[in-house]
């Protein structure tokens, strides 16, 4: 049961196989991380993309904003003009209707008293 283990190789091999799984598992590991850095340089460069396009929509965005604002302002200047056009139109009427008035008065007055 306690026999003494031996081995076949000699110490020079192992140490030989060692070294070429180390130096296989370096370049392996190498190659990765250069795909990967490749990887995230593209993913940098669709980032900056996403980023212009971006700030384009949001200066066309605030373009919009501006324009709605000019246009709520420009309709509510509308529905002030609206409110001010029948007090215009009943105070015309009611100059007139004064003037016909006076008119008649004057005439049946003169009429009356020659």
């Amino acid at each position: 049961m306690n026999e003494p283990v031996t081995v076949t190789y000699s110490l020079e091999d192992v140490l030989k196989r060692i070294e070429d799984k180390l130096d296989s598992n370096q370049k392996e590991l190498s190659q990765k991380i250069d795909k990967q850095s490749e990887e995230i340089g593209d993913i940098k460069v669709k980032l900056t993309a996403v980023e212009t396009e971006l700030k384009g929509m949001n200066k066309r965005l605030e373009r919009v904003e501006n324009t709605q604002d000019t246009l709520v302002k420009e309709v509510s200047d509308l529905k002030g003009f609206r409110s001010l056009i029948l007090p215009i139109i009943v105070g015309g009427i009611s100059a007139v209707i004064g003037a016909i008035v006076t008119v008649v008065a004057r005439l049946a007055f003169f009429t009356n008293n020659p």
